[in-house]
């Protein structure tokens, strides 16, 4: 587990690395500051989450000392994000996450190795245009029960409200996305698969020229239903740079969060890895 989150982390600062010594050779052809303004603004479109963009990321998250055992979990975020217009004016901003579970040894809990946890659907009604660099989005989340396991996740459906909140300006891209999720149905106590889980996502980017950015976005949860320690509040920083791999835009992010607040069993700290193909 572990060399599979270093071969991940390396081929993205390799990536990292090559795009900026290809940007490098475009630059001397003279088109390099069209290019500059192009990739930046599309950087500042993806990290906008209901940014009018079709987009395609595989966000690896390596979670270091995870389980009673202290290892290594791997997170792999499939995570589509789908713009609909619906007027002129109006668009619903679909986003869909679809994780894939690596497990280390988690005994005595009951685990497997590998699986699918359930999946999390969100639309956001949000106003074409930024009014003075603010933009909106409200809409429903929805939980989809697509594990493949009961360690995993829970087995019933779930629903909540969403929201998300941005502000663009210049180089800046910030905001807050939060939303809470309640179980419709299942059971409680222990072994029960109810549940009732809150996130929020404060992000900050700033952005260079060529595409370059760096910024914050931890992701911070609590499950009201559990015992102990609620919340995991996660700090930490991350960079990256959009390209183009011929002429599709490509995103490479690399990133390290270190939880101040865990549950018990909670991992330590998070590598966290991306590539996001923008159409």
């Amino acid at each position: 587990m572990r060399k599979r989150s270093i071969r991940l982390s390396l081929a993205a600062i390799l990536a990292l690395a090559n795009v900026a010594h290809a940007q490098s050779a475009s630059d001397v052809s003279g088109s390099g500051d069209a290019q500059d303004q192009d990739t930046t603004a599309i950087a500042k479109k993806i990290q906008n989450p209901i940014g009018d963009v079709y987009s395609f990321p595989f966000q690896s998250n390596t979670n270091f000392g995870y389980g009673p055992h202290g290892g290594a979990q791997e997170i792999l975020n499939i995570q589509p994000v789908i713009p609909l217009h619906v007027t002129p004016n109006w668009n619903v901003i679909t986003r869909t996450i679809l994780p894939l579970v690596w497990n280390p040894d988690l005994s005595p809990i009951p685990s497997v190795p590998f699986g699918t946890a359930p999946t999390t659907f969100s639309a956001f009604v949000s106003p074409a245009k930024p009014v003075n660099g603010w933009l909106w989005g409200v809409g429903p989340v929805i939980q989809i029960p697509t594990i493949s396991s009961p360690t995993l996740g829970s087995s019933v459906w779930g629903a909540g409200p969403t929201a998300v909140l941005v502000y663009m300006h210049g180089p800046v891209v910030a905001g807050v996305l939060a939303n809470n999720v309640w179980s419709l149905g299942g059971t409680h106590g222990p072994g029960g698969n109810s549940y009732n889980a809150f996130l929020a996502q404060p992000f900050a980017n700033y952005n260079f020229r060529g595409g370059w950015y760096v910024g914050s976005s931890p992701v911070i949860t609590a499950d009201w239903e559990a015992k102990g320690t609620k919340w995991t509040v996660p700090i930490g920083a991350n960079a990256g740079r959009v390209v183009r791999i011929g002429k599709l835009p490509v995103n490479v992010l690399v990133g390290a969060y270190y939880n101040v607040v865990r549950p018990t069993y909670g991992a330590d700290w998070q590598l966290r890895t991306q590539v996001t193909l923008i159409f």
